[in-house]
């Protein structure tokens, strides 16, 4: 099953700025957005806690970084971000109400593609696809699933998409599944061929087929700390663990997305099962270049995160029609 027709290929990725409701609504209406992503939800809702659960822009030059509101920030000033957020607090269900709300208000006489973003246990996982498909099927609205096997912030459990028994076990819960809108994965950044070659034998041997991959999440285990005043060479961000530690995406991430999507469409193309499996490209896409970049390796669609979170909606109009563009 193809990934869903998405024109331009241009979208956010699950990320904190598409949250909530006037999130979604406000990046569906965008007409420089081709779908949009959900931030990725469990069936019950992630116990976020703002005091440790945050996130911060800054500049990998002079590690400074900004107190500015979201939306408001220089790119050129501060192109990386880090966090130590979870998953939303918002449960699934809630997010399809959304959807559902959001597609039924709209004048778009063709309804705008969602992804929705899972993630949970195996099981869990499974019953949110069928959540999303029923959806689907009801109303027929273009959806798809991204399953998010790849943040690097959650104590005690490490992204499953390192792991050939942990991908397993979430592909053997969907394959009974009657399959009706794309189902993909949203991998972590791999660092070395061992990493890569585990999710493709992985996918070749198991029996669901996945239809799209979305690389690459945030990096994890990195740090940034203080330049001045009180929180001098301390940790930017508070974290669950205490030590400040997060995700690292924006700039510094984009050339580590670039070999994360350019070995993935090579090793896919390689085999005659995988082949026609897509691939969403995200990491540090901000401008025209960065996405001719990201599709000239191989994304057939390129999400957008911290950029967003920088810009605001402006930001995917900069990348489709150059830096003199800042109509929403």
């Amino acid at each position: 099953m193809p990934l869903l027709s998405i024109e331009p290929p241009l979208l956010n990725s699950a990320n904190p700025w598409c949250s909530t409701r006037e999130d979604l609504e406000a990046l569906y209406l965008c007409p420089n957005t081709g779908a949009v992503t959900t931030r990725t939800s469990l069936l019950h809702g992630f116990p976020h806690d703002d005091s440790i659960h945050q996130h911060a822009f800054f500049s990998t030059q002079s590690q400074t970084s900004t107190t500015a509101p979201d939306y408001t920030i220089s790119g050129k000033e501060y192109p990386a971000s880090l966090n130590t957020l979870g998953y939303s607090p918002t449960p699934l269900d809630t997010y399809l109400t959304w959807i559902e709300q959001i597609v039924t208000a709209s004048p778009n006489e063709k309804p705008k593609p969602f992804v929705v973003s899972v993630t949970g246990s195996p099981q869990h996982v499974a019953e949110c696809y069928t959540r999303v498909a029923a959806l689907a099927a009801r109303l027929h609205i273009p959806l798809a699933v991204e399953v998010n096997l790849s943040c690097p912030n959650i104590a005690n459990k490490p992204p499953p998409a390192y792991s050939r028994d942990a991908l397993k076990e979430y592909l053997d819960a969907l394959k009974d599944i009657p399959r009706t809108v794309p189902l993909g994965l949203k991998t972590p950044p791999y660092t070395y061929a061992g990493q890569f070659k585990t999710l493709i034998d992985t996918l070749r041997g198991a029996e669901t087929q996945i239809d799209f991959l979305t690389a690459t999440n945030t990096l994890g285990s990195c740090l940034v700390l203080g330049n001045e005043g009180a929180r001098q060479y301390q940790p930017l961000l508070p974290s669950a663990a205490g030590t400040g530690i997060g995700g690292l995406a924006g700039e510094p991430l984009h050339p580590l997305a670039l070999g994360n999507v350019a070995t993935l469409r090579q090793m896919l193309n390689e085999h005659a099962g995988l082949h026609d499996i897509d691939i969403i490209g995200v990491g540090g896409v901000s401008d025209a270049a960065g996405f001719a970049r990201m599709r000239a390796v191989g994304a057939k669609v390129v999400a957008v995160g911290t950029a967003l979170g920088r810009e605001g909606l402006p930001v995917f109009a900069k990348i489709l029609q150059g830096p003199k563009t800042s109509k929403l």
